[in-house]
């Protein structure tokens, strides 16, 4: 599937998602050569994601790495980067969100590791939304929060769709803050990932999940709902984030695996009816 750069409102998107039980995959490299490697397998991926690992879960890449990676990647591929794990700073974030815009970004991805409450969330995040929007307003803005949040001391994970919704975002996302091996389903077990996908569907968003997935995890994530799966390890070799490198065909054996359960899950749904 081929997501072009201009995509309909979100309750259009999240319609189309659920009745053609498709998850778009979105891919994170470190940087230009992992970008190469990832424009290699562009037809098994969504969705491009810009971040520095070394700054934090989220943490936002140099201006000048999103232009690369946009120009190293085909034109009609959507570039995802991520602002960082930002503080209650609701002007600094805002500024940050709009040199991502600015360089070549079609999703704004904005963790909110320093909002402790649903209201610093939304603060926030409404900076970000004018921020983007007053020079791209096709664009498309995501409030990320953290499945660990409890480690972190940050806004619960289930009030993200509430956050993103009231602050006029598109999508709301869950990954993991502390990368030490855990995953997403280790700190929100599959049926409050689902809660957390109806409830953005309900506000009209897209619902984003992440933090070390699987291919084991893709079959609840696909009977959940979820809109956009964001990887790294899982098509790294040796699946390590860190040491290995995102490489074409992992892409594409990832990719075949979430094609199989979105299949099953259609055929399921056409055996109910």
């Amino acid at each position: 599937m081929n997501l072009m750069i201009r995509v309909p409102g979100p309750s259009a998107r999240t319609d189309r998602r659920r009745k053609e039980f498709t998850v778009l995959l979105l891919i994170s490299p470190d940087g230009v050569e992992e970008a190469l490697d990832c424009a290699k397998a562009a037809e098994h991926l969504d969705i491009v994601d810009v971040k520095k690992p070394d700054e934090g879960s989220l943490g936002a890449n140099f201006p000048w790495v999103i232009r690369a990676i946009r120009d190293a990647i085909p034109a009609d591929k959507p570039l995802s980067a991520t602002v960082g794990d930002v503080p209650y700073k609701p002007g600094t974030v805002a500024q940050a969100a709009l040199g991502a815009v600015v360089s070549g970004a079609t999703y704004i991805k904005v963790g909110l590791y320093g909002c402790t409450t649903p209201e610093q969330g939304i603060d926030v995040m409404r900076g970000v939304v004018r921020a983007v929007k007053d020079h791209r307003p096709e664009a498309l803005v995501v409030a990320s929060g953290y499945a660990d949040a409890h480690r972190i001391g940050c806004v619960n994970p289930l009030a993200l769709p509430d956050i993103a919704a009231r602050a006029g975002a598109d999508a709301a996302m869950l990954d993991t803050a502390v990368k030490d091996g855990t995953r997403l389903f280790d700190h929100v077990p599959p049926d409050a990932c689902a809660e957390f996908v109806r409830l953005a569907h309900a506000a009209g968003l897209l619902a984003a999940l992440a933090g070390s997935v699987k291919r084991a995890d893709l079959g609840p994530l696909t009977r959940i709902g979820t809109d956009i799966v964001g990887v790294r390890g899982a098509v790294c070799e040796g699946g390590d984030r860190d040491t290995g490198r995102i490489r074409p065909h992992l892409v594409a054996a990832f990719r075949a695996e979430m094609d199989r359960h979105a299949q099953e899950r259609a055929a399921g749904a056409t055996d109910v009816s």
